[in-house]
């Protein structure tokens, strides 16, 4: 290619850039405990993939890990408008909105949890706690808010 071909900008053979997989990106901050750049990295994943429910759920997480608990129950809630049957999302929101005294409303996501729970072995530990919070709020309209797991399930990045 000529020099004046590539001032011009035309080529046989376009470079064209790679794109960054911020999601990858963003849970590997995660796993390094810098969760306002993993938040940073899912925005910019969420910028080039506005819908996907990946990104939502693990920002939801991130979220909740610093302590931003509104912003993480918005990113729950549009994780489920793209994919309502999303478990970790129902599992993760129904804790945050018991901790907002919302036991109706977080029983309903643990029932949407139960219909459709993950799969593995670990999963049994989160299946169970979902069932005994959701008796509790049943039996005495409140659930007891000192046994809640503090860990999330996170949806893996594909």
């Amino acid at each position: 290619m000529s020099f004046w071909s590539r001032f011009r900008g035309s080529s046989k053979s376009e470079v064209k850039p790679k794109r960054l997989d911020y999601l990858s990106e963003a849970l590997a901050l995660e796993r390094q405990g810098d969760y306002d750049a993993a938040l940073t990295s899912y925005r910019l994943a969420l910028r080039d993939q506005p819908a996907n429910y990946k990104v939502l759920q693990n920002m939801a997480i991130a979220y909740s890990k610093t302590g931003q608990m509104e912003e993480a129950i918005r990113c729950y809630r549009r994780a489920l408008d793209v994919e309502p049957r999303l478990s970790g999302a129902h599992y993760g929101l129904a804790f945050l909105l018991l901790k907002r005294a919302e036991d109706m409303d977080a029983a309903y996501h643990l029932e949407a949890f139960l219909m459709n729970p993950p799969d593995g072995q670990e999963s049994e530990r989160w299946i169970r706690h979902a069932r005994k919070t959701l008796d509790e709020i049943r039996t005495t309209g409140t659930a007891d808010q000192s046994e809640i797991i503090e860990e999330d399930i996170e949806q893996d990045a594909e």
